[in-house]
């Protein structure tokens, strides 16, 4: 009762669109929801996720959960989700995907999810990690644990978003560190991030969680971003 008095007097928009949500509709609206750009990467061997770590870092799989355009609806989700703390974005987000990626046969030997970390700066200005509701979701459907204690972001830097490739390795690299013992070797850890342009982020942590023994490595996103 309260809770449609609250949505009669202070409606709640779309974090897609911004239209105003239904009584029935969560964060989302259903057209947004019928319109999210999925990628199906877990059902391409090959895909677009993969070839961008080709050559750089061995992979066990990588997939990413939409493709982020300019203007379009994943850029406004994670907007919405990295800067104006809608964490529960990340959470419904992780719910669907982990639907897909339960007969996802790879997924199943993977032993840890690890978030890609922010500095402890960075994280104290924005108040949470966007990727942990993310990941959560995800390790909670399908009882898979987040470690966010192995990798570490060991310098704070700015936004890398408007940088290209070259700038970001160049800032990226020596930033992450792991902190491990002998119960993480061994492990096959699914590394975690929002959105993938140039990939170099996730290269860097890819290659410190390698200094573990026999670790094993995969990359999962929210979003690939299509050139």
């Amino acid at each position: 009762m309260l809770k449609n008095l609250l949505k009669l007097f202070f409606p709640e928009t779309c974090c897609g669109c911004n239209s105003l949500l239904l009584f029935n509709e969560v964060l989302i609206c259903l057209k947004c929801r019928h319109d999210l750009p999925f990628t199906y990467h877990h059902e391409i061997p090959h895909n677009d996720t993969i070839k961008k770590f080709y050559g750089l870092i061995p992979l066990e799989f990588g997939v990413s959960m939409l493709y982020f355009h300019h203007g379009g609806i994943a850029q406004e989700l994670i907007h919405n989700l990295k800067y104006r703390n809608q964490q529960n974005i990340g959470s419904l987000l992780g719910e669907l995907y982990a639907k897909d990626l339960q007969n996802f046969e790879p997924i199943r030997s993977v032993t840890e999810i690890i978030p890609v970390p922010l500095h402890p700066k960075k994280l104290k200005e924005r108040g949470y990690n966007q990727v942990d509701s993310f990941c959560e979701s995800i390790g909670n459907q399908l009882q898979i644990p987040v470690n966010k204690n192995v990798l570490l972001r060991t310098q704070y830097n700015k936004t890398q978003t408007k940088k290209n490739r070259e700038a970001r390795q160049q800032l990226t690299r020596a930033i992450f560190d792991v902190n491990f013992t002998s119960n993480d070797e061994n492990k096959h850890f699914l590394l975690v991030d929002d959105v993938i342009t140039t990939g170099s982020t996730l290269e860097i942590c890819a290659k410190a969680l390698l200094k573990i023994p026999n670790a094993k490595v995969s990359i999962l996103t929210i979003a690939y971003t299509q050139s």
